[in-house]
């Protein structure tokens, strides 16, 4: 992900500058208040984060996804008026930093070997992934996220990839940093560690000879030693390994563990799934739309100035996209503060918790069947899983809407 350089002072001229935190008591905790009490006056503000970062917050269903598809709204940082430099990437360069020409490029070697038979074939191993987890919590009670949500994407995006066994406890650690708000320092040195970590991964999967069954590691790798008009640079080798291993883990961590959480503090929506299991596929959509994963996309940055939501956004301004917010607007979702897997699931999916456009993400299959299969392994097992405890939400300080844990009993 790009830095987050502070925006010029102009930027918010015509815009009071909104301080999120004033809005709420923990922004952290509920930031849809904040988002709700925002809405009242306008669909686009200039915001100042509880981090202290000040950006133009869009926070509008309509407006943000108009803003996914808006060529002026660029993701190359090279387009922020506080540009300095190239030294603005965590780990390499991925699709999620660049723009067409060069996002259609990676995107396109990237599904070429990231397929839908690929992600089809993983469904019997997630299902035995997850009973074997569940296995090795046998006695009544356990943390949900560290003995099943955590590992269960990070066992599967592992095997895709090719990362060996030995290696992921590792992984686990720097991705949790990486994604941290609280300890910037830790996330630049996790980032840092995990670059050279795939650097030399990468450069052991050269050495493997081809092979049709390949992991997508290798297979990306051999993309980079292509053609030059076929192929990865070194650089977005880098880039793009660390992207699909980070948002190919910690989104899914989140999506099984918020689905979850929100199932046992909604007893009467728990009792509807386990009347009818066919409600399962409401209740993934329904826990993308109402907490999100990933409340934000990746920042966006102006070419040009750019009028939305009756608001005018100058050339080089920072630009966050709220998806959360978008998800929780009352002109596109009746009701948006009910959590209610009974919605219709094609209305559901207007959510944009997998962004729109360009940029849609290329792992929404992949973590949508591994929530689905993991939802229902656990159901079936546990039929009287329940909090161990109050069952009060312990939101990490994180890029993600994530949980610290999650204790349950059964």
């Amino acid at each position: 992900m790009p830095s987050t350089p502070s925006m010029p002072s102009s930027a918010g001229t015509q815009h009071p500058t909104v301080r999120l935190a004033d809005l709420t008591d923990d922004f952290t905790i509920d930031p849809h208040s904040a988002f709700a009490a925002l809405r009242t006056s306008g669909t686009v503000h200039y915001a100042r984060f509880p981090t202290g970062d000040e950006s133009w917050l869009v926070i509008g269903h309509e407006e943000v996804r108009a803003a996914f598809t808006d060529p002026r709204l660029r993701n190359d940082v090279r387009h922020s008026a506080d540009f300095q430099d190239d030294g603005l990437y965590a780990v390499g360069r991925n699709m999620l930093q660049v723009d067409p020409p060069d996002h259609t490029r990676l995107r396109t070697l990237v599904a070429r070997e990231f397929t839908a038979r690929r992600v089809q074939s993983l469904y019997p191993r997630i299902e035995e992934a997850a009973g074997a987890l569940l296995d090795a919590v046998a006695d009544g009670r356990a943390d949900l996220v560290a003995s099943y949500a955590y590992p269960l994407p990070l066992t599967i995006i592992c095997e895709l990839l090719g990362v060996p066994d030995a290696d992921r406890p590792a992984f686990r650690a720097w991705s949790t940093q990486v994604v941290a708000l609280d300890d910037p320092a830790g996330s630049a040195r996790a980032s840092q560690e995990m670059g050279a970590y795939l650097a030399g991964l990468a450069e052991e999967k050269r050495r493997l000879p081809d092979a049709a069954d390949s992991d997508l590691l290798h297979a990306l790798v051999r993309s980079h030693d292509g053609d030059d008009a076929d192929r990865l640079t070194p650089e977005e080798l880098l880039g793009m390994a660390f992207l699909l291993l980070v948002a190919g883990h910690e989104t899914t961590v989140n999506l099984i563990s918020n689905a979850v959480q929100l199932l046992l503090g909604h007893p009467e929506q728990l009792a509807a799934l386990r009347a009818d299991p066919a409600l399962l596929t409401g209740a993934v959509e329904e826990t993308l739309r109402y907490e999100s994963p990933a409340p934000a996309g990746t920042y966006r940055y102006t070419a040009e100035p750019v009028e939305l939501g009756g608001a005018r956004i100058p050339a080089g301004a920072r630009v966050v996209l709220s998806i959360a917010a978008a998800n929780r607007d009352p002109a596109r979702f009746p009701a948006p503060e009910r959590f209610d897997i009974t919605r219709d699931p094609a209305r559901t999916r207007a959510h944009l918790a997998f962004g729109h456009g360009l940029h849609h993400c290329l792992g929404a299959p992949l973590a949508r069947m591994e929530a689905t299969v993991a939802l229902r392994v656990l159901l079936d097992r546990f039929p009287r899983l329940a909090f161990d405890g109050d069952g009060t939400p312990q939101w990490r300080t994180s890029l993600m809407r994530s949980l610290r844990e999650l204790p349950v009993r059964w």
